[in-house]
Formats: C-alpha cells, sequence, structure tokens
C-alpha cells in the first residue's frame, strides 16, 4: 500500500462524542454551494454541526462545476493552509489523495460501516488503495430534463419520451414566443447537456466506451456526429444571452416561465422547491429522452484535508454527521440530490426524489449507472477539460457536428 495518506489515526472515536462545545474547534469548510437551494441544503449540515458545539467557518467559492473552487484551494495547499474541509468530485478527489494532502477516515468508517451502505461506484471516488479518503454526501444525476408544467400545458404539450418528440415540443414553443431551452453558455454547462444528448444517442455501452474506456473508434463514430447535430439543435433553442448564465438563473427562467425546458442535473430541483413550487403541479421532471433507463452521476463528498497530524475530532464529527441516515435524508430532501447510502427510506422524499431514487437503483442494478463526463466521474480532469473545450467550441459555432467528433478524438488523445 503506498503510504499517501496519513495511514494510523491517533483519534479515539469517543473522543468525538465527549468533546465539549468549549474545547471544540470550529471547521472552515470550502465549497461551490452559492445557490439559494443549495445553501438551505447546507445549512442542514452547520444545523448538525452546530447542535454538537463545532462551529462553521465559511468558505463559498461561486461557480456550479467547481473549478473556481479547486483553484482557490490548490493556492491555499500551496501556501500550507488548507481548510478543514472542502467539497470534491470524482478524479479530483483521487488527484489529492495521491498527492498525500487527506486525512484517513477510516476509523469513522468502520464504526459506522460505511462498506455497507455506500455503492461501489461512490466507494471508487471516496476510497484509494482501501483506504476512506471522502464522506460522500449525495448521488446527483445529471440527465434531468426540467419544465414548466403551466408553459407546457398552455401550448398542448405532453412530457416527450423521444427525440423526435422533444424536437417537436421545442418548435411549438418557439412558434408561441417562449424560449425553449434555458440555459448558460459554461463549458461545464454545455458538457451536461452533451452527457445526456451523447448517452441518448450511443446508449450506455457506446457512452462507457467513448468516455470512461476512451475508445477513439466510438469518439469519431457517426453516433457522435449525430450527438453532435442534436447539440445543434438545442443551440438553436436557447435564447441570444445564454453566454455565461449562471445555471440557477437558467432554472428562474423555467420557474418564472420564461422558458420551457432545462437539461441540468437534480440540483435544480433544489431552486423550484426554494421558491415554492411543487413537483407535479407547478414543475416537472423527466429524463433527457431516450435515456430514461440509464443515469449519468455525480456525488458531492467532503474530503477532509491533512492538517498536520491525525484526523481531528471536528474532521471526524463532520464526517460523521454526513454519512448519519438522517442527515442523509434531510440533506437530500433539500438538495434535490438522493441520498449516498443505500438504507435511507423515500419516505420523506417528494416524486422526483421518488423517482431519482428507483432510476438511480435500476441503473445501478443493470450496469447503466455511468459516471457523468461533465462532472469528473468519467475521466480525469485533463480529458475532461479536453472534452470541455471541443463540446463548448461546437456550442458556439466553431466547428461542424464532422468537425466536432474529429476533433474529439485528436483532444482526448493528446490528454489521456
Amino acid at each position: 500500500m503506498r503510504s499517501f495518506l496519513k495511514t494510523k489515526t491517533a483519534i479515539a472515536l469517543a473522543l468525538v462524542v465527549t468533546a465539549g462545545a468549549a474545547q471544540a474547534e470550529d471547521v472552515e469548510v470550502l465549497h461551490w454551494w452559492t445557490s439559494g437551494g443549495e445553501a438551505a441544503a447546507l445549512n442542514v449540515l452547520k444545523g448538525d454541526l452546530e447542535g454538537q458545539g463545532i462551529g462553521w467557518t465559511d468558505m463559498p467559492v461561486a461557480g456550479g462545476g467547481g473549478e473556481q473552487a479547486m483553484t482557490v484551494l490548490r493556492a491555499r495547499v500551496t501556501a500550507g493552509n488548507a481548510p478543514t474541509a472542502v467539497q470534491g468530485l470524482g478524479f479530483d478527489i483521487l488527484d489529492w489523495a495521491n498527492q498525500g494532502s487527506l486525512a484517513n477516515l477510516n476509523d469513522v468508517a468502520a464504526k459506522e460501516g460505511w462498506d455497507d451502505v455506500v455503492p461501489a461506484a461512490l466507494q471508487a471516488f471516496a476510497k484509494v488503495d482501501g483506504e476512506w479518503v471522502s464522506a460522500p454526501v449525495n448521488v446527483h444525476s445529471t440527465n434531468w430534463v426540467w419544465a414548466n408544467k403551466s408553459v407546457l400545458d398552455a401550448n398542448g404539450i405532453s412530457v416527450p419520451t423521444t427525440w423526435e418528440e422533444f424536437t417537436a415540443a421545442l418548435d411549438t414553443l418557439s412558434a408561441a414566443g417562449v424560449t425553449p431551452i434555458a440555459h448558460g453558455g459554461q463549458a461545464w454547462q454545455d458538457t451536461t447537456v452533451f452527457d445526456a444528448v451523447a448517452m441518448s444517442v450511443l446508449g450506455a455501452d457506446g457512452y462507457r466506451a467513448a468516455f470512461i474506456d476512451l475508445d477513439e473508434g466510438v469518439l469519431g463514430s457517426d453516433d457522435m456526429v449525430e450527438a453532435f447535430e442534436r447539440m445543434a439543435v438545442i443551440r438553436a433553442n436557447v435564447d441570444d444571452n445564454f453566454s455565461g448564465r449562471d445555471w440557477n438563473l437558467a432554472t428562474a427562467m423555467v420557474i418564472n416561465g420564461e422558458a420551457g425546458f432545462q437539461m441540468m442535473g437534480d440540483w435544480a430541483k433544489g431552486e423550484f422547491l426554494n421558491a415554492g413550487q411543487v413537483p407535479g403541479e407547478d414543475f416537472l421532471c423527466f429524463r433527457f429522452p431516450g435515456t430514461q433507463d440509464q443515469v449519468t452521476f455525480n456525488a458531492d463528498q467532503f474530503m477532509m484535508f491533512d492538517q498536520g497530524g491525525a484526523v481531528s475530532a471536528e474532521q471526524a464529527a463532520l464526517a460523521s454527521a454526513i454519512l448519519s441516515p438522517s442527515f442523509q435524508s434531510a440533506f437530500n430532501v433539500v438538495k434535490g440530490s438522493v441520498p449516498a447510502r443505500t438504507d435511507v427510506s423515500d419516505e420523506a422524499f417528494d416524486a422526483c426524489g421518488k423517482q431519482g431514487m428507483a432510476d438511480l437503483a435500476a441503473a445501478a442494478s443493470s450496469g447503466n449507472l455511468l459516471g457523468s463526463v461533465a462532472h469528473g466521474h468519467a475521466n480525469p480532469a485533463s480529458v475532461k477539460n479536453a472534452i470541455y473545450d471541443v463540446v463548448t467550441a461546437h456550442f458556439n459555432g466553431e466547428y461542424d457536428s464532422a468537425t466536432a467528433a474529429a476533433e474529439l478524438v485528436d483532444a482526448v488523445s493528446i490528454a489521456k
């Protein structure tokens, strides 16, 4: 086993229980949950820790994909001043672990049985060489479509189940003077849409071959050209002011009836709920047409950074709080995601949450649960960023679809 982690933990877990409020220190938490719905969800965790006498020093860095947060983190670590805990995704977590930056959470994990309740697909990004280095908060699925029910009803549109039905709905909304698709022109948002579009064309096996196995034959295939063609259709149905728009502002367009649809991960649901809307009555959630039995996912986790010794009592308490069943339910009900534990009841979840939990279980059992390209769970950052560049260049009209597929092959080949 490599010695990149602090493999011995001097803390007794009893200390977590007996540490008094006067002795507890604050935890400094770096994250990018800055929208209204995300902030509401984060308050659940803050409240849990405050109940244990542990203060919370907030370090929010806006930017829905986390790129800005990782830039800030690198500067902090370089300066020898790492935060206590940091929100992380996928391969970024593994990179920090391999650099020897993360504390070992095995004692907490063993005491609380994380191995038995956290799905293997999540453990792949939470453990390195058998050692827990982060605490999973949730599972997000990214191939959702969100719709304003009143707008669809007013235009006689039913939930589309095929690409052809979806494009017909876009045409209907455009003819009615409604922006068909709310979108923010940022690389991670473009690629979030591309995740779903590519899956709808390639299927689960083709998606795996292209973006996880990095098979150049599939990356440059006619099917990939078709995926880019569909992206061009989507580009033609967003408004002129999409460039640089934050994802939650695009969600607000749907909430306010200014647009019919948004393709976004299930964190968008938190914005609808924060606005007092009810699923099935005010808004609709459904899988991107053609991906109904497939799920692309990402999972937010909190990495505990090595503070110059054994994991602290506060870090252990934070990790324990994150994986507690009560928190997993309370947090994910608000956040829009689903629990990172398999033993949490869906009783408290709304219709979209129940569907998300059922979809996740079905996809995991069928082998159709696959990491999201856009959110760092399909391939390392260098490859992800290369794909970002091609997808965004195509979305902004720099490449036609055939050229984009060819550029995708070249970009991935260079990056991997």
